[in-house]
């Protein structure tokens, strides 16, 4: 078994009920989902002019390899309507792998750590809600350490419906 940590956002639509409903199939077909952080609206990163966005991070037991997992997130996000338009643009839902476990690994489809959470205030605070003391294991510091580093300045604030 292996924990791997996700990020899911989502800037259109029904965002809270994509990402709850998101949560759900990765929890069926993933592996088990052991926390979730509280949910964040977050100010979109790379292309700004765009909806706000709602961003949660998730703990997962699974027992799938690196390249299962990202097939299913795929098809998840394909199911709930994901469709690539532009790269960092307005989307139905994303779901990021941060990590899986200390594993380090880059091939054409699959890059982990994900090469850009410690840039991303947006991955970071809801990352450091749930696993405040995970070592990044390609730069060996903690994620709330990363968060406090982060030269991100984006708005994240705590969602309330």
């Amino acid at each position: 078994m292996a924990t791997i940590y996700l990020l899911l956002g989502a800037n259109l639509g029904d965002r809270l009920s994509t990402i709850q409903r998101a949560a759900t199939l990765i929890g069926e077909r993933v592996g088990a989902v052991t926390k979730g952080s509280s949910v964040y609206q977050t100010a979109p990163w790379g292309v700004e002019e765009q909806p706000a966005f709602l961003n949660q991070a998730l703990v997962v037991e699974t027992a799938l390899a690196p390249e299962e997992v990202l097939r299913h997130l795929l098809d998840i996000e394909h199911e709930l309507g994901r469709v690539r338009y532009e790269r960092w643009g307005a989307r139905d839902i994303d779901i990021d792998m941060l990590y899986y476990g200390h594993l380090v690994m880059d091939t054409a489809r699959l890059t982990l750590p994900h090469p850009r959470l410690h840039e991303r205030r947006f991955a970071l605070v809801p990352l450091a809600e749930i696993a405040p003391d995970f070592v990044h294991p390609v730069l060996g510091v903690e994620n709330a350490t990363l968060l406090k580093q982060c030269p991100d300045e984006g708005e994240v604030r705590l969602f309330s419906e």
